[in-house]
């Protein structure tokens, strides 16, 4: 990894703690099923300083060749590797304390990240107090583009790296600093991350429940949607046993058993 000072690239943002722009590259795109084969990181320090780490793992099932197509890892370049398993409590220590920016993060890198952690039994890094920014969730909501066409239009770039985790990194870091000066943003993370969020709280990563104007967490989906969670725990249970992400689940026994509320 490297570390070294920044220049510009992040002087717009007002950093009370760390701040870590991250990106992965997976074997798809189900967030539950799918695995991180390389997951590179910049830490931004409220001084400036600037860490980027990148390391690859053997996800343990075969990746796809249209994957492949679209990232350039074959499963050759990682059979060596090891499991995420094996640093999911080095990478959890590291996330600790740290905001989080990137680019469809709240959407993909955080809930594979948090799927990868919970399925290798480490603690979770984020949590009601995480600030979540993400540059795509800006820049859809204000242009309706990608990456590349966001470096270009925001900083006048060209994305010549576009899908190699490190370069995607550090073009959603340059793009956010972009977007806070054009459109005013104070550069304050909980601004940035109440806009990407929409105003509404986060309890799980795949938004099954949010959070009313009270505070009290509600249904985010199908029949139960805008009610109570309280109002309804023979369906939380049903939950349980279904098809959703270990985080969901997580937080449901956590709310079952009083813990989230």
């Amino acid at each position: 990894h490297t570390l070294h000072h920044m220049t510009n690239t992040i002087c717009s943002l007002t950093l009370t703690r760390p701040l870590i722009f991250f990106d992965t590259e997976t074997t798809g795109t189900d967030k539950v099923k799918d695995r991180i084969i390389e997951l590179s990181t910049c830490k931004i320090s409220p001084e400036g300083t600037q860490e980027v780490k990148t390391a690859r793992f053997n996800p343990g099932i075969t990746i796809p060749l249209e994957a492949t197509m679209v990232h350039g890892i074959t499963n050759e370049d990682v059979k060596d590797k090891p499991p995420f398993s094996k640093y999911a409590q080095s990478i959890s220590d590291y996330f600790k304390g740290s905001d989080i920016g990137g680019y469809n993060c709240i959407g993909f890198d955080v809930p594979i990240l948090v799927e990868e952690l919970l399925r290798a039994k480490a603690p979770l890094p984020f949590d009601e107090s995480t600030k979540f920014v993400d540059a795509m969730r800006i820049f859809h909501l204000m242009e309706k583009r990608d990456l590349s066409a966001a470096l270009k239009f925001y900083c006048g770039k060209d994305h010549d790296s576009a899908h190699s985790a490190e370069a995607d990194v550090l073009a959603s870091a340059e793009v956010l600093n972009a977007q806070v000066t054009r459109y005013g943003f104070k550069g304050d993370l909980t601004e940035l991350h109440d806009f990407c969020n929409e105003n509404t709280s986060i309890v799980d990563y795949d938004r099954k429940f949010t959070r009313n104007q009270d505070g009290e967490i509600i249904f985010n989906f199908g029949k139960n949607y805008g009610k109570k969670v309280s109002a309804d725990p023979d369906y939380l249970n049903w939950m349980l046993s279904a098809d959703f992400s270990n985080h969901t689940k997580y937080c449901i026994k956590k709310i079952l058993s009083g813990d989230l509320a």
